[in-house]
């Protein structure tokens, strides 16, 4: 279809760069011979022009043109604020 753009939902996990965040998705899925359920993360290099994203936000980004070497996804929009604390507490678990 046309003008449907893919999207996820991840944790920001950097933002010391300008109008640039690093974005951890994570996927979980059960492995097919094992049974395990297996955490797969990936990170994303997303563009976000106003610099409104912290570490530890919960944000939802969007496929878009190449926007540099690295950036293929901008920032939709913040759907939680987070703390450093919410960002370590996931990853120990």
């Amino acid at each position: 279809m046309k003008g449907r753009r893919a999207t996820q939902v991840g944790r920001v996990l950097k933002d010391k760069m300008q109008k640039t965040v690093v974005v951890a998705v994570s996927q979980t899925y059960r492995h097919r011979r094992i049974g395990k359920y297996i955490r797969k993360t990936k990170k994303y290099y997303v563009h976000d022009e106003k610099n409104a994203c912290r570490v530890g936000d919960k944000v939802l980004i969007v496929e878009t043109r190449p926007v540099s070497r690295l950036k293929r996804w901008r920032l939709a929009k913040v759907l939680e604020r987070g703390t450093d604390g919410d960002l370590n507490a996931e990853a120990a678990s």
